[in-house]
């Protein structure tokens, strides 16, 4: 009779590491914390554990930052610098309102036209129940400021008491930009105003310019259009732009991190060197997950994982327990039913795509599970620990 001796399998460990700088040897100085904190807290590292690191880190290391003169010039050229319509940002002072400002820098005036009654990450202007009780058909109601105003009041969210319609217009005023604010959720309404758009959604980007240029649209830029390359020596991200990036101080973002690909595979192949052990390496930002109460997604990165080593290629292969425990085994009990269990899991061959043991495990890609793990480990204050080792993700029952 096998013995299970094992009485834990994932573990989630945050790692504390130093305070990076632009420069630094990452690979180096992650392994290094790795194998300390292993050393201190007396755990093995095994195969396919997973080591995430923070992009914010990676980016902070690479020195990849842009200023809002930066942004300012780039819009200006890519824009052309006069009435440019911005519509549907996310509502955040951390990840949009340092670009808003390069942004409105680089216009003679702002159409800023928001998605309502949320923002594409779920940050809610005012609610469903509100939009029911005003009579207003969110899909093809078109709503000036004033009638916004009539209708809802002062507008603020519910955890940062910001009202982000005033936070935004007084921000692009404050460049010396004339601003006109419209609430509207079809994108083509922004065409009644300007030719010009620069379209600021992350993950329906690609729709939204193909309707914007279908309507007639003179140019269409996303955020993943600005910053693509240096200016004045300023970082950029090739393949995602502005989308990703952070604050970091009043007058500079941090963008999403670039080539980061050499990096997981450096890390991989330090730790093999040094353990014999054979890990797995991601780089993760925005975990996938909803918050309940506050109704938001938390999505704000353009991906969760830009790079990862290949054994993180793919979705979850995995029986649900409980379904063979209550259809195929639902005779057994005890060791017996242990055992058979077991032996399905040794069994599983292949994909598991519409096998009915199957269902209700989750569909999703491994480094985006894995990324909600590690981003929830780490959280985005003063833990201190901007790598997450992740260990047993890959065990079952069987392990």
């Amino acid at each position: 009779m096998e013995q299970n001796t094992r009485k834990v399998c994932t573990v989630s460990r945050g790692i504390r590491c130093p305070i990076f700088r632009a420069g630094d040897d990452l690979g180096m100085m992650i392994t290094n914390s790795v194998l300390e904190a292993a050393e201190a807290e007396g755990f093995e590292l095994r195969d396919r554990d997973v080591i995430s690191i923070t992009e914010s880190v990676v980016a902070r290391a690479q020195g990849n930052y842009a200023s809002v003169e930066d942004i300012a010039q780039d819009v200006r050229t890519k824009l052309g610098g006069e009435t440019v319509g911005v519509i549907f940002p996310i509502l955040s002072r951390n990840r949009f309102a340092i670009c808003l400002r390069g942004i409105a820098m680089g216009c003679k005036k702002i159409v800023l036209m928001l998605s309502y009654p949320s923002d594409e990450v779920g940050n809610a202007l005012v609610s469903m129940d509100q939009i029911d009780e005003a009579g207003i058909n969110p899909y093809s109601d078109v709503l000036t400021l004033e009638r916004y105003r009539e209708l809802f009041g002062e507008t603020k969210l519910e955890f940062t008491g910001v009202d982000y319609v005033d936070y935004y217009t007084n921000l692009i005023r404050s460049c010396g930009t004339e601003v006109e604010v419209v609430f509207a959720n079809q994108a083509k309404t922004i065409l009644n105003y300007t030719d010009c758009v620069l379209t600021c959604d992350i993950h329906t980007r690609a729709r939204t310019k193909r309707i914007l240029k279908a309507a007639g649209a003179k140019v269409v830029c996303g955020l993943d259009d600005i910053m693509t390359a240096p200016i004045n020596g300023s970082g950029c991200n090739e393949k995602y732009g502005l989308l990703g990036s952070n604050k970091s101080t009043e007058d500079k973002v941090k963008l999403f991190p670039r080539d980061c690909r050499a990096l997981v595979l450096d890390i991989q192949e330090r730790i093999l060197a040094a353990t014999g052990k054979h890990v797995e390496v991601m780089v993760y930002g925005d975990g996938a997950f909803k918050d309940p109460q506050g109704k938001i997604w938390e999505l704000a990165d353009p991906v969760v994982s830009p790079a990862y080593t290949d054994g993180l290629i793919g979705t979850p292969n995995e029986l649900k327990l409980k379904y063979l425990a209550d259809n195929d085994y639902k005779d057994l009990s005890g060791e017996a039913l242990k055992e058979a269990i077991s032996a399905s899991i040794r069994a599983k061959e292949g994909s598991l795509v519409g096998n009915m043991a199957a269902q209700g495990t989750t569909p999703r890609q491994l480094t985006d599970l894995i990324g909600s793990l590690c981003d929830l480990t780490s959280g985005s204050g003063d833990k201190g620990t901007p790598v997450v080792l992740v260990q047993g993700y890959f065990d079952n029952y069987t392990n």
